[in-house]
């Protein structure tokens, strides 16, 4: 991992929703803070591991951060507030319990193939964004 990195997000990489949200990511995110590996790769499984994280479970995204993994609604809002203005502004419902926050989170989550659809193959990332992404 490059040594500016704050961050990796796992994403599921046949999943449309999380392509756009890791694309939504990459453009906003000018000082390359947050490094992406899809779930389903070996750098993804190898990440998961090292959390002890179920490697086979792929409905979340996980937001690894200074060694500390998060999931669910907390990876989606921790990753909002490592990106610039207005983004941090939703770091604001951390304060809500995950109790509150985690059920809408996987409710979409658990409907994204359906309202989104989904591909065969993982995603391939531009050209300009190749070292963003862990291999």
């Amino acid at each position: 991992m490059p040594k500016d990195t704050k961050a990796i997000l796992l994403f599921d990489g046949v999943c449309h929703l999380c392509e756009k949200s890791v694309q939504f990511v990459l453009q906003r995110d000018r000082q390359a803070k947050v490094h992406f590996a899809a779930l389903q790769s070996e750098a993804g499984q190898r990440i998961l591991a090292q959390q002890q994280l179920a490697q086979s479970d792929f409905k979340s995204l996980v937001l690894v951060e200074d060694g500390q993994a998060y999931l669910g609604s907390t990876a989606a809002l921790r990753l909002l507030c490592l990106l610039p203005f207005p983004w941090p502004i939703f770091g604001v419902f951390l304060w809500l319990p995950r109790f509150l926050r985690d059920p809408v989170y996987y409710w979409i989550s658990k409907n994204r193939y359906r309202w989104f659809g989904q591909k065969e193959h993982c995603m391939l990332p531009k050209a300009d964004w190749q070292d963003r992404f862990l291999s």
